[in-house]
Order: structure tokens, then C-alpha cells, then sequence
């Protein structure tokens, strides 16, 4: 099978053993959400997609059903790997925190009653809130995006941040409104 070529500032294809290893290193730092590690690990540290094309990726994981980050460890060891690749990075991606779950359960379960367990766990929420908001911050300010991309990027906030509306309906409002902006803009060049 032919691998796709490396663009400007991408690595080449990985192998099933960088993958496992990358989506391994996912999984293991992903505590309280895997997004700001896992645009880390792929875009700067392997340079598997840029910020652009991880941006487009992120935006499909957003709209299949699942994990967003389970969905690209999908897509990206498929891209490189095929069904192999895909199955890998997935495994990689959840064994470790399986394991640490299971661990931390049985922990948790001793300590629950405790009031320090309970300040430790609003400190890493809040930690976790903060580490979304940066990552989401650097995809809006590198993903390039049309004027029509940053009116749906704010009307999605406005109606699942602020309006608090179920993310399918937005969803199911917003992408035909987003494939509708794009026709016209590419028709207009």
C-alpha cells in the first residue's frame, strides 16, 4: 500500500510502532482530557497532521458519534496504517487509562469521604477547564479560518456555552450553514 506524501512541516508516515507509542503517550498524559495532549503529541512533538489539518480532523470527531480523540486515533492510524493502524492506535489510546481507572476507582473508593480528596478533585477540574480552553484557543487562532468560519465557530459557543442548546441540534443547524458558507466562498474565487 502507497503511503501519502509528507506536506511542508509533516512527518513522514509513521509505523504502527510510532503510532502505538504516540497514542500510548495520549493516553497516559491525557488525565482530565486527552485534547490539549493529544493536539500536543500529533501536531508539535510527531508533526503527524499541521494545526490546519488537525483543525479539519478535530471538526469530523466532532460530529461522529464517540470520543473525539478515540475518533482520531481512528482516522490517523487509518490515514497511515490502514485497519491495522487504526486498531493500534486505539488500543494504545485507551489500555493505559483502563488500567489506571480501574486503580484510581478502587483509591477513590477509600477516600471519597474525605474533604481534601474532594479540594483536590475541584483543583483538577479546573485544571482540566483550563487546558481545553487554551487548546481551543491556539486551534481558533492557527486553523486559518474564514470570516464565515469564525461567525460559526461564535454561534456554536453562543449555543452550547452560553444558551446551553444540545450539541446535535447545534450541529444539525450549523454544518449545513458551514457547507453552504464554504460552497459560495470557493465559488466566489
Amino acid at each position: 500500500m502507497a503511503q501519502p506524501e509528507a506536506p511542508d512541516g509533516v512527518a513522514p508516515a509513521p509505523g504502527l510502532a510510532e503510532l502505538f507509542t504516540g497514542f500510548l503517550k495520549i493516553g497516559l498524559m491525557g488525565f482530565g482530557g486527552v485534547g490539549p495532549i493529544a493536539r500536543y503529541v500529533i501536531v508539535t512533538e510527531r508533526r503527524w497532521l499541521d494545526d490546519r489539518d488537525y483543525a479539519r480532523l478535530l471538526g469530523v470527531c466532532q460530529a461522529l458519534p464517540g470520543a473525539n480523540t478515540v475518533n482520531a486515533a481512528v482516522m490517523i492510524g487509518d490515514r497511515y496504517r490502514g485497519a491495522a493502524g487504526a486498531l493500534t492506535c486505539v488500543v494504545a489510546l485507551m489500555a493505559a487509562p483502563l488500567l489506571c481507572l480501574v486503580a484510581l476507582a478502587t483509591l477513590y473508593d477509600a477516600v471519597a469521604d474525605k474533604a481534601w480528596a474532594q479540594v483536590a478533585l475541584t483543583g483538577a477540574a479546573a485544571s482540566a477547564a483550563g487546558l481545553i480552553t487554551g487548546t481551543a484557543a491556539r486551534l481558533l487562532t492557527r486553523a486559518e479560518l474564514a470570516i464565515w468560519g469564525w461567525v460559526v465557530a461564535g454561534a456554536a459557543f453562543l449555543s452550547v456555552g452560553v444558551f446551553r442548546q444540545p450539541l446535535l441540534t447545534t450541529l444539525l443547524v450549523l454544518i449545513p450553514v458551514a457547507v453552504a458558507a464554504a460552497i459560495l466562498t470557493a465559488r466566489r474565487r
